[in-house]
């Protein structure tokens, strides 16, 4: 099967990362989670992985995994990996779900600001991208959002497969499209990629 990079956003659907990440995996991928700060706020990274106490690097990757020491002011060094492009030769394909209005505007104007949109921003354009949306209804519906998929699209020629939102009661309460496509859909649309 694939080496799947698996990026999560901070939107509420980040809930389902875990499932996700066991469904990529018992579909025989190997899979690894590079996650937003953001969407910490949704999921337990620890939970990737019940067999450790502690996060477990080799399976989710967040930001200051990119710039270790950065916050007591330690500096890269020659001959260092950079993550991101250590993470952009292993993927064969990258996964972006969910992936939330803020995530789809830098990814789309070609912001790097996190280790996810590094990762982007290096990622090469012959390998295939699979993103999953999820947003509130009206941030769905608004014409940036849109227009910043096509950018998207205009990106990653034939190679970007997206799986549309659902409609259904979202988390704020409102119902309507923005919720994120069934684990089920975003399994097959990486089946479908890795072809």
């Amino acid at each position: 099967m694939a080496n799947v990079l698996l990026g999560v956003t901070g939107s509420v659907a980040a809930i389902l990362t875990p499932q996700l990440y066991q469904r990529l995996r018992e579909e025989g991928h190997a899979v690894r989670v590079v996650a937003t700060q953001a969407s910490l706020y949704f999921f337990d990274p620890c939970a990737l992985d019940p067999s450790r106490p502690e996060r477990n690097p080799e399976v989710i990757v967040l930001d200051e995994d990119e710039w270790p020491g950065r916050e007591q002011g330690r500096h890269w060094q020659r001959g260092e990996p950079v993550l991101h492009i250590e993470l952009r030769r292993w993927a064969e394909v990258f996964v972006i779900a969910p992936l939330d209005a803020n995530t789809l505007a830098k990814l789309a104007h070609g912001l790097a600001d996190n280790c996810l949109t590094c990762i982007w921003r290096a990622w090469d354009t012959t390998r295939p991208v699979v993103v999953a949306p999820a947003m509130n209804t009206l941030m769905w519906e608004h014409p940036l959002t849109h227009r910043h998929l096509e950018q998207l699209r205009e990106l990653q020629p034939g190679r970007l497969h997206m799986v549309e939102p659902q409609s259904k009661q979202l988390a704020c309460g409102d119902v309507g499209v923005g919720a994120m496509a069934s684990l089920d859909e975003i399994i097959a649309a990486v089946r479908n990629a890795v072809v």
